[in-house]
């Protein structure tokens, strides 16, 4: 009879359990491992692939493109390096392999582990922070450099700081940067430019390898330019090179040309920087002036307005305008009136008694002035008066006759 089976594991638990195993263990976290290089590959994506080997065995590793920094040579077929790194577990092939940060080449092993330690330490001491760093000047007068007064370096600076500006004075401190006594000359003259008051100081050499660099991995150079008063610039060997003096420095440069570069300032960037800053000062000025004439046409005008000469001036020609108003109206009723009167006095005219006398037609009254209308009014012998157009005539009635009515009227 077969026995039910327990505790079976797929093969990916497995892998996560061996993972997790070597995850847990912290030396493999980073060690150093030496070896002679096989299978080395460059990948398109930037990674390194390679099998480091010696006679008792292989492991295979890998140096992803953001560690490049780490590898300061063209590792090739052959070569016997030091791997630092850590080994893990690559989970989907059940297989560990060496994940490189950093490669050096086989004797240089004994350097690069005293550069960690002084590197650990300084970064505890906390000579690696920020906030320690000094800005660097914008606009400098005086330049200090400390480099070998022979080389590419020196020769770099001067090229870039005569073309970017000619008028900055350049102070060089011929000091050692290779071999015994280097790290001391070092110190030296960046205590000597410190006290001449340099404005910003540049501090490096040419490319080389570990031990030609070993100088700016000295613990006194560090100090030295951590208690540096003055803004420091290293600039030590190529773009992959970097140094304890890296660090501890307030900018790192990849290389002395590029110090120089963020060390003088560009003459004619500033006269265009000047140039358009002037030409853009003039334009807000012109606006302003436009700006400030119109307001005070405006409030010209606005006191204009309200001045007591123009109000005065204002109330005349209302007045002016109200009279001549006036004196329309007053014409314009006058005719009226007058226009009317003629009508009156054209239907006056035609009921006037001496309208009607000028036609041959006399009023007659007795001798008081009471008008007489009919004969019935007056007795024979009676004295009349007849008023006639021209004169008045007095007589006396020696006859009167009475007409007759029309019975029909």
């Amino acid at each position: 009879m077969i026995q039910g089976r327990k505790n079976v594991y797929t093969v990916g638990q497995v892998n996560t359990y061996i993972k997790n195993m070597f995850a847990q263990d912290f030396l493999l976290h980073r060690v150093c491992v030496k070896g002679e290089v096989s299978n080395c590959k460059y990948h398109t994506s930037g990674h390194i692939y390679f099998t480091l080997k010696d006679a008792a065995g292989t492991i295979s590793g890998v140096m992803f493109a953001g560690n490049r920094r780490g590898l300061a040579f063209r590792m090739k077929e052959g070569d016997r390096v030091v791997v630092t790194g850590s080994i893990e577990v690559y989970e989907r092939d059940g297989k560990y392999q060496l994940y490189a940060k950093e490669i050096t080449l086989d004797g240089e092993g004994d350097l690069y582990l005293r550069y960690e330690a002084l590197k650990h330490e300084l970064e505890e001491m906390g000579m690696f922070a920020q906030e320690y760093k000094k800005p660097i000047p914008r606009y400098v007068k005086r330049v200090g450099i400390v480099t070998a007064p022979t080389g590419a370096a020196i020769q770099d600076i001067r090229n870039i700081a005569s073309r970017r500006n000619p008028y900055v004075q350049l102070i060089l401190y011929p000091a050692l940067v290779q071999g015994d006594g280097a790290a001391e000359s070092i110190v030296n003259g960046i205590h000597a430019l410190d006290l001449l008051g340099v404005d910003v100081m540049i501090v490096g050499r040419g490319g080389g390898s570990i031990e030609d660099l070993w100088a700016f991995n000295e613990e006194i150079v560090a100090r030295a330019i951590f208690e540096c008063e003055t803004p420091v610039i290293s600039a030590v060997g190529h773009e992959t090179d970097t140094t304890i003096a890296d660090y501890v420095a307030d900018l790192r440069a990849p290389t002395p040309s590029a110090a120089a570069e963020l060390a003088v300032y560009d003459v004619e960037r500033l006269m265009q920087d000047i140039a358009s800053c002037e030409n853009r000062l003039n334009r807000l000025m012109k606006n302003q002036a436009v700006l400030t004439k119109n307001r005070l046409l405006s409030y010209a005008a606005r006191l204009k307005v309200l001045s007591p000469e123009y109000q005065l001036n204002s109330k005349k020609q209302y007045a002016a305008e109200l009279e001549d108003r006036l004196g329309r109206t007053m014409r314009d009723v006058l005719n009226q009136k007058r226009h009317r009167m003629e009508l009156l006095a054209r239907n006056m005219d035609g009921l006037s008694p001496l309208k009607k006398l000028s036609q041959g037609f006399s009023f007659v009254s007795d001798m008081e002035g009471k008008n007489l209308s009919g004969v019935d009014q007056v007795e024979t012998g009676d004295h009349i008066k007849i008023q006639m157009t021209n004169g008045c005539l007095e007589a006396t009635v020696d006859k009167k006759e009475e007409f007759r009515r029309n019975i029909h009227e």
